[in-house]
């Protein structure tokens, strides 16, 4: 059983009778969010009896299987004969560079051409980073110059997944502030650019976030929906102490779901989101 439920297991069973605040701040500190700890506690109030633990477990899994819609195996691509493109965005150190890198080589497993753009062009050290998972990989990477406008990298590796007829081109932006006005009108612009030469791109654009920031990771992603329209979660260090609990509070407040995990540093630790796995091991 998950940490968090075994957590919370043994709290209520060596519990006379259950304090309802303390329940709801241990829901919320598993980083469900208010909305749904205030809705399980609810539903549990409205038994009428007194609750055991295993009531506690079972409420808040039927709540979380019925928050996250079917499982979305697979990305919604392109149907105009051109490249699916694929925008990675989010702030700084969630580990955005290396899903790009890992779904880039899910993406190739699966039989697809992809090909990666290097768009964080005002960090050296993210371009030589995506440039080593390439080759280790063996997928290609487009760089622009250093400082170049990340939008014209875009631009450029867009025109020559076109004229190789890749299938999938990942765009990964540079991690980014959501204080930062600036920078989150950078991703404004890197949109309309990629969608000079199809109306329709990107195609999905996926928020990566850190499962171990917990609560910060909802207001990550309020602000990052403001700035670009977001098709999906990516939730990144489930192999350390994160509990992932602020993918349902993103789910909830937001509608945004979840589309990949990842449980650690090997590229074939990433995969895609399955509801039944996820509620049942991950939180």
């Amino acid at each position: 059983m998950a940490g968090f439920f075994k957590k919370l297991i043994n709290k209520i069973t060596n519990t006379a009778e259950i304090d309802w605040d303390d329940l709801e701040a241990e829901l919320i500190a598993g980083d469900l969010g208010v909305r749904l700890s205030l809705d399980i506690v609810d539903e549990l109030k409205g038994l009428g009896r007194k609750i055991t633990a295993h009531d506690v477990v079972d409420t808040a899994r039927n709540h979380l299987s019925a928050l996250f819609p079917e499982d979305k195996e697979g990305i919604n691509m392109s149907d105009s004969g051109k490249p699916t493109v694929l925008l990675m965005v989010g702030v700084n150190g969630t580990g955005k560079t290396t899903s790009s890198a890992k779904l880039a080589h899910l993406l190739k497993s699966n039989g697809y051409s992809v090909l990666l753009a290097a768009a964080d062009t005002f960090r050296a050290a993210a371009v030589e980073q995506l440039v080593r998972w390439g080759q280790r990989l063996d997928i290609p990477v487009v760089t622009g110059a250093h400082e170049a406008d990340p939008s014209s990298v875009c631009y450029q590796a867009h025109q020559q997944a076109i004229r190789e007829n890749t299938q999938f081109l990942i765009c990964d932006t540079a991690g980014r502030l959501h204080t930062r006005h600036n920078l989150m009108e950078e991703l404004s612009k890197i949109k309309r650019t990629i969608s000079k030469q199809d109306e329709n791109a990107p195609h999905e654009t996926f928020l990566v976030v850190d499962a171990t920031t917990g609560g910060n990771a909802l207001n990550q992603a309020k602000e990052f929906k403001k700035a670009v329209p977001l098709d999906g979660l990516i939730l990144t260090k489930l192999d350390g102490s994160g509990k992932g609990g602020v993918a349902a509070a993103i789910q909830k407040e937001l509608g945004i779901q979840p589309r990949f995990i990842g449980m650690g540093e090997e590229p074939d630790k990433f995969t895609f989101f399955n509801r039944e796995d996820f509620v049942q091991n991950i939180l």
